[in-house]
């Protein structure tokens, strides 16, 4: 199991490693500790050695006599198998006992040396002798090889180091048993949602969890009451969409059995004209029901297209003219230069086509539709306007609700044309508002954030169709 994909091994980590490294630095410290302990012993050692012999140092008989006593050198015996050296000289040099080349150390301290090939630590005493004349005061100088010294550096650094390898293994082990308990609300977070026995999205509760952790269990609820929402929403969407497409599929085969049935030639006609206009209903309803399936968020890749509302509205004009010329509809655009925003240049221009679709369905014959483009603010404004029946106010925000229609209207439609447009806008990051025409029909004002204001200059109506 690699380190970064365990979050248990992570935090042991985070913990153990940093006490591995100070321990480490304690080692170190524990063995400078060690060898200074090692020194002073050894020096008082010495020290205490240097003095014996001093001491027994005296004038016998008008002569210097130096004897060596046994406890000054047995003291060194610590199983270490280490060799003494000593040597006594009066105050002019003059050697009493001892080893002559045995080097001589300061007497403010003891040194390290280097004698017949061993090393040494020795110490010099200085000691007056009463009786002795010039020859005192006289200096002992004790040396020792460092087996015994070099083992008391051993054992008290192996001891140190004993004793932090136990403290990072216990704390190693209350580490794992503290994570062990503090991510028991997490294993049980992930029993619950992966337990056979949830089959729904309702909200998942732990018992006990952290209040670090408690912010994950709310964010996975709320991720769960989106879910369960969408599913709903397309749930209604699916029943809605086979309600609408079964009325005209019903209606289509009953067309296409009395065509079948009919032989005079006009009645015959006439049901293969009312066929056609039902498919062309039924493409269209296919149509916006993959256009409002598109339109929902998450259903496509964001797109951030740099998008002129103007050029759009007047190719979506242009394609709808030869309808208004049919019914005699004056459609006119009113715009006043480029209106660039950014967005899913595609859905822009199926919003415009269904706001276009709507007013020209809408509105009656000799009627006229204007649509107005404009850059206000920060903003790109899209107004279209019609000389239909309107839209009551107490229904005005029911109509953006898919497959709302109002009762009594007279043109046949889906219902979604308008549920495809706040979708899009809102998408874009816009709003979009009904309000009354002047007169009668209605008003629908599309704001939508623009991609880089500038100047633009001063346009004029420009009729599409007459």
């Amino acid at each position: 199991m690699k380190i970064s994909s365990s979050l248990r091994l992570q935090l042991l980590a985070w913990v153990v490693l940093p006490l591995a490294a100070l321990v480490t630095v304690n080692l170190w410290t524990s063995q400078r500790n060690a060898l200074a302990t090692a020194d002073l012993v050894t020096d008082r050692m010495l020290v205490g050695s240097a003095r014996a012999i001093a001491e027994r140092v005296a004038m016998a008989e008008g002569v210097l006599d130096a004897t060596i006593p046994p406890a000054a050198i047995e003291m060194f015996d610590t199983g270490d198998r280490d060799s003494v050296y000593y040597r006594v000289e009066t105050a002019n040099g003059r050697l009493l006992t001892g080893y002559p080349d045995l080097p001589q150390a300061p007497q403010s301290g003891s040194i390290e040396a280097s004698y017949r090939d061993r090393r040494l630590r020795l110490t010099t005493l200085s000691h007056a002798v009463i009786g002795a004349g010039t020859d005192s005061p006289i200096r002992v100088t004790v040396g020792v090889t460092l087996a015994g010294h070099d083992a008391m550096v051993q054992r008290l650094w192996f001891s140190a180091f004993a004793q932090q390898l136990a403290l990072v293994a216990i704390a190693g082990l209350f580490v794992l048993l503290g994570l062990r308990r503090g991510l028991a609300p997490l294993m049980r977070l992930r029993d619950t949602v992966r337990s056979p026995d949830r089959t729904d999205l309702d909200p998942v509760e732990v018992p006990g969890a952290q209040s670090e952790i408690r912010p994950l269990i709310d964010a996975l609820n709320a991720y769960m009451e989106r879910v369960r929402a969408q599913m709903a929403a397309q749930r209604r969407f699916i029943a809605n969409a086979a309600h609408q497409l079964r009325t005209p599929l019903a209606l289509m085969s009953t067309q296409a059995s009395y065509v079948l049935r009919e032989s005079a030639a006009d009645r015959r006609e006439e049901a293969l004209v009312a066929l056609q206009a039902g498919s062309g209903r039924l493409a269209r309803l296919a149509e916006q029901l993959l256009t409002l399936s598109r339109a929902e968020p998450g259903s496509r890749r964001p797109r951030a297209d740099r998008i002129d509302l103007t050029e759009a509205a007047r190719e979506v004009l242009e394609t709808h003219a030869p309808k208004a010329v049919e019914r005699n509809i004056d459609l006119g655009l009113e715009e006043a230069g480029p209106v660039p925003v950014i967005g899913d240049g595609t859905m822009l221009r199926e919003m415009i086509v269904n706001l276009v679709d709507n007013a020209l369905r809408y509105t009656p014959a000799g009627g006229t539709v204007t649509v107005k483009l404009a850059a206000i603010g920060r903003e790109g404004v899209m107004t279209v306007t019609d000389t239909g029946p309107g839209i009551p106010a107490e229904e005005r925000e029911q109509v953006f609700e898919r497959f709302y229609r109002i009762a009594g209207a007279a043109e046949e439609g889906s219902g979604l044309g308008l549920a495809i447009v706040r979708e899009v806008v809102e998408n874009a990051g816009g709003s979009v508002a009904l309000g009354e025409a002047a007169g009668t029909g209605l008003r629908v004002e599309v704001r939508l954030p623009l991609a880089a204001p500038q100047d633009r200059p001063t346009g004029a109506v420009r009729p599409l169709a007459r």
